[in-house]
């Protein structure tokens, strides 16, 4: 297995976090035409149709798909288009979701009995005084409310990340598509409920040829194209050398709100960034420089 990129697959993989990134830009612009519930809804539904016709059901149990459906699409996708909707700026958004990787480690310790180590803890805390300035700038575009949807949608993904391990080995795209199938239905249920018939009837009507688009893009190049190929790349290369290029998911959602949305860049917004940003390089990284310091070939990080 090849430890370095090549030029080919280094630009697949931009083009994955590109799509990644960015992807909050879109989520705010559909935003403008739909309820969220009813864009999480259609999102989860054209993610299910017509792709699983093509796809065979991965060897998992129904409760395991279920499960990922529930915290992915109701819990995290959920969560998220609800606080975009006038909650949080989507250029924080794409950052502070990323607090999904503590979430994840502590869930897995939680049911292994492991500890955090030394170097764990410092990355946590840069993360947790990023998090910290954001809070003390909430504003208008930013609140208490939308940073807490947020966190619980980090704390769904974490959640969705243990069932989709516990499943093994198995095809991403397929999984998601099948697990889809569980988040629809819940989503749709609280769309009516919480949104209205009214609200959803004209969601839908109202909708021009972008938010459709959006509702599209949303499903196949964010789901299964993002999927597909970053699973094509785990396949070849050690996650190390993959991973790690998840960090610039950020700086493509935040850039690119900045230049589509004109969102702004204080000084404030970049040192959170740079402390959440920090702590999710010093967890990821740090265990392949200490192997490289010892002189131990890296183990792969999942």
């Amino acid at each position: 297995m090849k430890s370095t990129l090549s030029l080919k697959h280094f630009l697949l993989a931009l083009a994955v976090v590109a799509v990644w990134g960015t992807n909050f830009v879109v989520i705010k612009l559909a935003l403008g035409q739909m309820p969220p519930l009813l864009f999480a809804t259609l999102r989860f539904a054209v993610a299910v149709l017509p792709a699983i016709f093509f796809l065979p059901r991965p060897n998992v149990p129904w409760r395991n798909l279920a499960g990922y459906g529930l915290l992915i699409g109701v819990g995290q996708f959920g969560l998220l288009f609800v606080a975009m909707n006038g909650h949080i700026s989507p250029g924080l958004a794409s950052l502070v979701i990323q607090i999904q990787v503590f979430f994840t480690i502590g869930l897995s310790m939680r049911l292994s009995g492991e500890r955090l180590q030394g170097v764990q803890w410092l990355a946590l805390a840069l993360a947790t005084a990023g998090i910290g300035i954001i809070v003390m700038h909430t504003d208008g575009s930013t609140t208490l409310l939308g940073l807490g949807l947020i966190l619980l949608a980090a704390l769904s993904w974490a959640g969705g990340n243990i069932v989709a391990r516990q499943a093994g080995r198995v095809n991403m795209v397929a999984y998601v598509v099948w697990s889809s199938l569980f988040a629809v239905p819940p989503l749709a249920a609280l769309s009516v409920m919480v949104e209205g018939w009214g609200a959803v009837s004209a969601g839908v009507r109202g909708a021009d040829a972008f938010a459709w688009a959006a509702v599209a893009w949303q499903a196949w190049a964010n789901s299964l194209f993002g999927y597909a190929a970053w699973g094509w790349l785990l396949a070849r290369y050690p996650a190390a050398t993959i991973t790690p290029m998840a960090l610039l998911v950020p700086l493509f959602g935040m850039g690119g709100a900045a230049l589509w949305l004109g969102e702004g860049l204080p000084a404030w917004k970049l040192g959170a960034a740079a402390l959440v940003m920090g702590g999710l390089a010093l967890n990821l990284l740090w265990p392949r420089w200490r192997n490289w310091i010892n002189g131990r070939p890296a183990r792969t990080l999942m």
